[in-house]
């Protein structure tokens, strides 16, 4: 229990930043086609409206690799102290919150964009603590 008293922040924003991303991707897995839907309208006014579908498999794709890289980087924490593969996870999840940002803003969903930085202060956080 020690590892977790020296590395109690990083354990538990990774915790909290990998349900995040693990349930976004797992959501767009289960029901691609209503999240195909959802965004299509979302971006029905901007120059992202066509590129739905290839841009959703985009952020899919990183959040699965954010999540799987600081479910492993937790554990690596966790058994030896050593926060390599975390700090890699939250690089991931950084460059996720920053593609939704640029579609956020490019939909002129200000309000939408904004509710983001709460997870990108986090993620910077999270980095700051692995250096």
């Amino acid at each position: 229990m020690s590892i977790f008293n020296n590395h109690a922040a990083e354990i538990l924003v990774l915790l909290f930043l990998i349900i995040t991303f693990l349930q976004s991707g797992i959501d767009k897995i289960t029901d691609w086609k209503g999240n195909v839907d959802f965004i299509t309208g979302h971006f029905k006014n901007s120059p992202l409206q066509k590129m739905v579908p290839l841009l959703l498999l985009t952020v899919l794709i990183f959040e699965i690799a954010a999540s799987i890289l600081m479910l492993i980087g937790g554990y690596y924490i966790f058994a030896d102290g050593v926060g390599t593969v975390a700090k890699v996870g939250l690089e991931f999840a950084a460059i996720t919150l920053i593609m939704l940002l640029i579609g956020q803003r490019l939909a002129k969903d200000y309000a939408g964009a904004m509710s983001l930085t709460v997870y990108f202060i986090l993620t910077i956080l999270g980095l700051y603590l692995l250096n």
